[in-house]
């Protein structure tokens, strides 16, 4: 049975909350939330709408939902359906799990910066994934190679971190260390490769969605129709836990299985959505962050950070292909001129 409840303001001046019951799960939903959450969602779709109609081949918006439904010209379903809708849905899902895996670790770690990009999750899936092209592997076994080492980086790092439990700080700086290990042994894998595999391996690496086909996408789209629901369901334990795991454990808190299935949940996604598009960075910190802002949330919300991340990445993937059109950028170098640029403004900020 589904019910909705709306609490009232309190006297301090907080705004009023929407609780949805769905059976013995609750849902709070605050207006600005909601409003955000839809304003989200209209960018991606306007978005994503401008990645299919324009490029060397315009096609209108009425032929694009033709093309969906099955019912456009043979020249707009080639176009749409088998060439730009691909990429651009791979774009929204990657950039959706990159947007839910940090803002778990961010809210891990009580800190913007614990990011899998700088943790050093990223940085092993990107070394599965190079050992792999290098062995001349499918890009079936490219993936699987990079979600392994996304796991192996993440067992590896939390055992050099652990000492009387996970330090946030500790966790940070062994994450650093450890990334910046695995990038000096891909740029040695890449110089004992041969010319080819190196080529394709250097993309790979830089973070791409050319060429991406609906074989990219589902894979993706399974692991976040598997995850989303640990997800919502570790999300409220989570944002206790931010108040210290003493503070948690008082209020009945399990604190060691919620951390376990949140972590796992953010490792799968960051090895999924990396195996599929290549280690595009600052997307997972950036989401986060951004989405926070965006619902004036005291601490980073899950479903806003998701749709914060598949916004980014569709519309820097958007501008990488036009910006300097018929030149085509990776999608990887303009996620990081943007979370650069973003990391600056962030750090300013602090200072002041």
């Amino acid at each position: 049975m589904t019910t909705a409840q709306t609490a009232p303001t309190a006297p301090g001046g907080h705004r009023a909350m929407t609780v949805l019951r769905i059976g013995p799960w609750s849902l709070r939903l605050s207006p600005r939330g909601l409003g955000a959450g839809a304003a989200l969602v209209a960018a991606g779709v306007a978005v994503s709408l401008v990645a299919l109609s324009t490029g060397e081949f315009t096609v209108p918006v009425p032929d694009i939902v033709d093309a969906v439904l099955g019912r456009g010209t043979p020249a707009a379903e080639l176009i749409v359906g088998r060439l730009r809708a691909p990429r651009v849905v791979t774009g929204l899902l990657v950039g959706a799990a990159f947007g839910l895996s940090g803002a778990i670790f961010q809210s891990l770690t009580r800190n913007p910066l614990g990011s899998p990009d700088f943790i050093g999750f990223t940085a092993g899936a990107a070394t599965g994934g190079i050992v792999a092209v290098v062995l001349g592997g499918s890009a079936w076994q490219i993936a699987g190679g990079s979600l392994l080492g996304c796991v192996a980086c993440a067992l590896l790092v939390y055992a050099l971190a652990f000492r009387n439990g996970v330090q946030t700080h500790r966790l940070i700086l062994v994450g650093i260390g450890v990334s910046a290990l695995l990038t000096s042994a891909d740029w040695y894998l890449l110089t004992r490769a041969n010319i080819n595999d190196a080529a394709t391996a250097g993309a790979w690496l830089t973070g791409s969605l050319s060429g991406r086909g609906w074989d990219h996408a589902l894979p993706v789209a399974a692991a976040l129709a598997l995850l989303l629901p640990v997800c919502a369901l570790v999300s409220r334990p989570l944002r206790m836990m931010e108040m210290g795991d003493d503070s948690a454990r008082a209020v009945g808190i399990r604190v060691e299985p919620v951390r376990a299935a949140a972590v796992t949940a953010g490792v799968l996604l960051c090895g999924v959505a990396t195996a599929a598009a290549g280690p595009v960075v600052f997307v997972a910190m950036a989401a986060p962050q951004l989405a926070r802002r965006l619902t004036r949330s005291p601490g980073v919300t899950m479903l806003s950070s998701a749709l914060m991340g598949a916004v980014l990445l569709v519309t820097a993937d958007l501008a990488a292909q036009r910006l300097l059109a018929p030149t085509q950028l990776p999608v990887g170098i303009m996620t990081a001129a943007i979370g650069g640029t973003y990391l600056v403004f962030m750090l300013r900020k602090e200072r002041r």
